[in-house]
């Protein structure tokens, strides 16, 4: 049975402290309402003898009556919403906390560098606002990019963390991991808008990619944007199957794949903005090496991990 969690939280939970919101102001307009005019009431009929004046005078203590308890309801259910939007707000925190720790153990048991699926998501949304993406569309971009290899969870370590390349069946079975994390995501509701990376960040550009084989503006705008960048982590540190490549190689390849593998004006934007969206993913690589302390030949041999093909395979 598909199981679907809503955006707010527990609804059971959302739904008792509505309803206690509503009797707490529903009970308070009542009391208030009794004692207003009982008193008010009685007071009047001892005071006021006149019928004239005693008319004037309930028509102005009723006026004072809507506008009195219209301002304490004001004030109480101001109050109220404040406290529930700060409830909300140390909830979304918790979630977005939870998230990362569990991505964190996921870079952990990938083997990857340490702070890889925080800086990949560091340096898309700074991508993305480049390339125009903003409000909703980001939060949705920066959240599937932390979550991008969430399929992976499902693939055993003996394929994620084996040194070299990947045989036949191996490799079918890690190109499983982006629709294992589409039927993830969505069954969570807060989660389902932000599909896309991990659903179509290893498609390509001229439509040889995958799982669905996605061609040019087919392929989502995030993930298209994610994939520039997920690609150049891939190959600026190091990783199981290969050593980390320098970064006039990594650069290189950006340039030459555009076209093929990304979308050519992403690219163009991402070399153009280079230094800023590096900066993003500072502190970045392992052993306190700085991108910026980086220079061409430093981090291994490209001849042997870069064939004259330029093709790669990125897990």
């Amino acid at each position: 049975m598909k199981r679907s969690f809503q955006k707010d939280g527990c609804p059971a939970r959302r739904s008792a402290v509505t309803t206690s919101v509503q009797f707490r102001t529903t009970f308070v307009y009542v009391v208030l309402a009794a004692l207003w005019i009982g008193l008010t009431d009685r007071a009047l009929d001892i005071l006021v003898q006149d019928p004239q004046e005693l008319f004037w005078a309930m028509l102005v203590k009723d006026w004072l009556f809507v506008l009195g308890t219209g301002l304490m309801l004001h004030w109480m259910i101001s109050r109220d919403r404040r406290r529930l939007a700060a409830a909300n707000r140390a909830l979304h925190r918790g979630h977005q906390q939870a998230l990362h720790v569990l991505v964190s153990a996921m870079d952990i048991r990938h083997k990857e560098t340490s702070d890889h699926s925080d800086r990949v998501m560091r340096m898309s949304e700074g991508l993305a606002q480049l390339a125009g993406v903003e409000g909703e569309a980001l939060q949705n971009l920066k959240l599937g990019a932390l979550l991008h290899d969430i399929g992976k969870l499902a693939i055993p370590d003996a394929i994620l963390t084996k040194p070299g390349k990947l045989d036949e069946q191996q490799t079918a079975m890690m190109r499983r991991h982006p629709q294992i994390g589409h039927d993830l995501l969505d069954q969570v509701d807060s989660l389902r808008a932000a599909v896309d990376i991990p659903y179509a960040h290893h498609e390509r550009w001229d439509g040889s990619g995958y799982p669905r084989g996605l061609r040019g503006e087919e392929i989502p705008l995030a993930a298209r944007i994610f994939s520039v960048v997920d690609v150049w982590d891939a190959l600026i540190c190091p990783r199981v199957y290969k050593p980390a490549w320098p970064e006039d190689a990594v650069l290189a390849y950006l340039h030459n794949a555009a076209g093929s593998q990304f979308d050519p004006g992403l690219v163009t934007l991402f070399l153009a903005h280079y230094d800023a969206l590096k900066q993003l993913g500072q502190p970045a690589l392992p052993g306190g090496l700085h991108l910026n302390s980086l220079a061409p030949g430093t981090l291994g041999d490209i001849d042997r991990v870069w064939p004259a093909s330029g093709l790669l395979q990125v897990r």
